[in-house]
């Protein structure tokens, strides 16, 4: 059985994959808060003291939706969930969601990040994202449920 062309990022830098996927930011030295992505300028003090640092897999839903019609340009499947994800940091990650239905979601959900794949490039190569899925039964709410109230419109 011969393998296919190995599966690549749809960016390099943004996320890890693997069997415990994680995305790529950055820590302000000065003021301490995180941000997705990595930058190296912190946006929100301006220092040039940041560093580059694996964020949690975890987090929880803030809002969401689903986009039912191809953006310009997007090679993926629809529907597909958009929404915001908050993560024990405190940065808040704008994601596509794997759960496309706003009925089986609601605030403060735990959430856990995965790697999907998103459309095969000109290369016949897999493309592959993240994206945060509803965490399995049981595994409790995520960290800083806020009700946002219009969440889920």
């Amino acid at each position: 059985m011969t393998q296919g062309p190995p599966a690549v990022p749809v960016r390099e830098g943004l996320f890890v994959g693997g069997g415990s996927p994680r995305l790529l930011g950055s820590r302000c030295a000065r003021c301490a808060t995180h941000h997705f992505p990595a930058h190296g300028t912190c946006p929100y003090c301006s220092s040039e003291d940041v560093e580059p640092c694996e964020l949690s897999g975890r987090g929880t839903l803030w809002a969401w939706t689903a986009v039912t019609a191809p953006p310009p340009g997007y090679r993926g499947e629809v529907p597909f969930g958009f929404g915001v994800v908050e993560l024990p940091e405190g940065v808040r990650i704008v994601t596509r969601l794997t759960e496309a239905d706003p009925a089986r979601l609601e605030v403060g959900q735990a959430m856990q990040l995965v790697v999907v794949p998103l459309h095969t490039d000109e290369d016949g190569r897999p493309v592959t994202t993240f994206a945060f899925a509803p965490a399995a039964p049981g595994a409790g709410r995520g960290r800083g449920a806020v009700s946002t109230g219009g969440a889920g419109a």
